[in-house]
């Protein structure tokens, strides 16, 4: 019975969505109302060729039909119209209406060929994405419209044999299932063996037709050009157990395996499927995107073109920019990328200066001495495990090599990344530019602040937890951890069982640093959750877009662990409000900022147990600000001292329910470690 009232349930929801974009559609919607209500779910058929237009950004456009001749004369105009004819063969539609259709899909052919200088080739899998059009019943024009804006926003350039579509993907599968990777590698088994028509058609003429509508609805929605690579990487990655069992067989045996996995695909498969590409995105390095956003899908940077394409090739590990990895590393622990930077320059260059959260392991040693390299490398694990678990900003899952920048001096550098790849290290990646690039970053954007990324060289180095406490500074015999020590934050998850340390110690600081008092944190002080006419937080310096994590807004909104969600406003430089989402979960609070095409920045990301203050206007209790830092007692006054290093501004509708439940998972934070301290 509860089973039935559920369905029906779920019924009921379904009509009355689907009741809102017709009469959307109906109204002239645009492509954001279109998400907004359909939330990336699979279209109805009778509103799928409506919505894919929008999507497309092709609803009304201009008939290019208008001005062309109308001439056939192209070197390969007979291949064409053959292929034509084999197309429309295996169409289900009457024979009076197929010559008109062959004359239609001709027509479009001849018309891309000639608009965008380009050659038709018989595997190029134009008439695998035509053919899915051709369902919809479009129009000439309405078809023309659809597959150009399709192969030149989704399909990307240059899907031959041994090009850089594939050298991406091999890097992206290096990074995510390096053992799969090796395996493959071994075979001699490149990407584009078995994955070259996935990539031409995206998976067209590789599912059957429903799947692949299905596919496309959740496709068009996302607007991520770069989602057929996850997509790719969901199904290589879960033929894994299989493939591994296929040691002994040919080359040709595992190819085929591969290439028939898609057509395994049901209707009902696609929203986990396309789940799990999203979350494979969210655990990547965004800034391999804008790399290989102009190459492989910007129509006007043949600079940039030629650039990438000579390198791609010859990247040993997926490159991660200087400015992601600052950004992430400034962040408290959560989901996402998390780095754990190292440092593989020598020892001289590493003392001289250094990112503050780098861990050193001098790429020399890997030659010099591989006893003592391998000493480290033992070492290097136990400090990056010890971190995570003790959440510190310098911990995270993803290893990134950093070296100097300079080509010669980094051959080493090069040496210990294949070492770490030889023994199927998950995650791993190279700082793009090294050491240099990260100087002139924070020259760039933090003149004034360096010190608070860099130690050595004359920067006023913090002190280390040791060093604040009184104890003894580690001898040089362990400098590896004592270089580290000073940004291991003491602040352990739940699950470790030391709650104390996550409450009482806090995230590296970000930005500012104001100083204030107050009593015991949140326990019956009303100042700390207060009504403030006269707030003394400063401006805030917003990051720039390419600096933040970008993730899907409907995956992030969907994850299990996220207890309150609140839609909002955040507030940049005081008069600027862009749409937003203030996500809670047990340990951690999130804002992510919407970014459009169904995707979003994670603007800010901390700890519960960092939240100092929470402050609102009297004349506008909707403007939230939540204040970050740390809370001592005062040795003489005894009094905790508040230390606010950073906030965030957020105008929210529900702020009372909203600020109510940060309050109260503070307080069960709280509680947590109440009990922790009795027992």
């Amino acid at each position: 019975m509860a089973e039935l009232e559920e369905e029906t349930h779920e019924n009921l929801e379904e009509a009355n969505w689907v009741k809102e974009l017709e009469t959307a559609l109906e109204n002239g919607c645009d492509f954001g109302t279109v998400r907004n209500i359909t939330k990336c779910k699979a279209i109805p058929n009778r509103l799928r060729s409506q919505v894919w237009q929008i999507c497309l950004n092709v609803l009304d456009k201009y008939d290019m039909f208008t001005n062309w001749e109308e001439v056939f004369d192209l070197p390969e105009q007979s291949l064409i119209r053959e292929d034509c004819q084999q197309l429309v063969a295996t169409l289900e539609n009457e024979e009076s209406e197929k010559c008109s259709i062959q004359c239609d899909i001709e027509s479009v052919i001849t018309l891309y060929c000639k608009s965008e200088n380009v050659h038709y080739s018989k595997d190029c899998g134009w008439l695998g994405i035509i053919k899915v059009l051709l369902s919809l019943k479009f129009q000439r024009s309405e078809l023309y419209n659809c597959f150009f804006s399709m192969m030149n926003r989704y399909v990307p350039r240059d899907c031959q044999i041994n090009e850089k579509p594939f050298h991406l993907f091999r890097l992206l599968l290096l990074y995510h299932d390096p053992q799969l990777c090796s395996f493959l590698d071994t075979k001699k088994i490149s990407p584009d063996q078995y994955a070259i028509h996935w990539f031409r058609n995206l998976f067209a003429t590789s599912c059957n037709l429903e799947v692949i509508q299905k596919m496309w609805d959740v496709y068009l929605q996302h607007a991520d050009p770069f989602l057929v690579f996850f997509l790719a990487l969901v199904i290589v990655i879960n033929a894994k157990e299989e493939v591994m069992k296929m040691e002994h067989e040919s080359k040709e045996a595992i190819i085929k395996y591969f290439e028939s996995m898609p057509g395994q695909l049901e209707p009902n498969d696609i929203e986990d499927f396309c789940s799990l590409a999203q979350y494979y995105a969210s655990r990547t390095p965004q800034s391999f995107r804008k790399e290989f956003q102009g190459p492989l899908f910007d129509v006007h940077k043949p600079g940039a073109k030629e650039a990438v394409a000579s390198n791609v090739s010859q990247m040993l590990c997926l490159p991660v920019s200087v400015r992601e990895l600052l950004h992430a590393n400034q962040l408290g622990s959560g989901e996402g990328v998390r780095y754990f930077v190292v440092d593989c320059r020598p020892a001289e260059q590493y003392n001289s200066g250094h990112l503050v959260t780098a861990f050193h392991l001098d790429s020399n040693l890997l030659l010099d001495n591989p006893d003592e390299f391998a000493r480290a490398v033992d070492a290097l694990f136990a400090t990056q495990k010890r971190a995570i678990v003790a959440g510190s900003s310098a911990g995270g899952e993803h290893l990134c090599f950093m070296g100097s920048g300079h080509e010669q001096e980094d051959q080493y550098l090069h040496m210990v990344i294949a070492n770490f790849l030889q023994r199927k290290c998950q995650y791993v990646s190279q700082a793009e530019g090294g050491y240099e690039a990260l100087i002139a970053a924070l020259q760039d954007d933090l003149v004034g602040s360096i010190s608070e990324f860099i130690v050595g060289g004359g920067t006023e180095k913090k002190p280390s937890l040791l060093e604040s406490s009184g104890e003894t500074a580690p001898s040089k015999s362990s400098s590896l951890f004592s270089r580290f020590s000073s940004v291991v934050k003491t602040k352990s998850m739940e699950m470790t069982g030391k709650l104390k340390d996550y409450i009482a110690n806090t995230e590296h600081p970000e930005n500012r640093h104001l100083s204030g008092k107050s009593g015991h944190r949140y326990r019956n002080q009303v100042s700390v959750f207060s009504i403030d006419d006269n707030s003394s937080d400063g401006e805030d310096v917003m990051p720039g877009d390419e600096e933040l994590e970008k993730v899907s807004l409907d995956v992030w909104l969907k994850k299990p662990d996220v207890k309150h969600q609140f839609q909002c406003q955040f507030v940049q430089d005081r008069n600027t409000l862009l749409p937003s989402h203030l996500l809670l979960t047990d340990s951690h609070l999130y804002i992510l900022r919407e970014a459009g095409s169904g995707m979003a920045f994670i603007q800010s990301r901390r700890s519960l147990g960092s939240v100092v203050r929470i402050t609102s206007k009297r004349k506008q209790p909707e403007l939230i600000t939540f204040q970050y830092g740390t809370s001592e007692k005062n040795s003489l006054t005894k009094e905790s001292e508040v230390q606010v290093t950073d906030t965030d501004r957020l105008f929210i509708p529900k702020a009372g329910d909203a600020v109510k439940v940060v309050k109260l998972q503070i307080m069960r934070v709280l509680d947590a470690l109440d009990e922790q301290q009795q027992g």
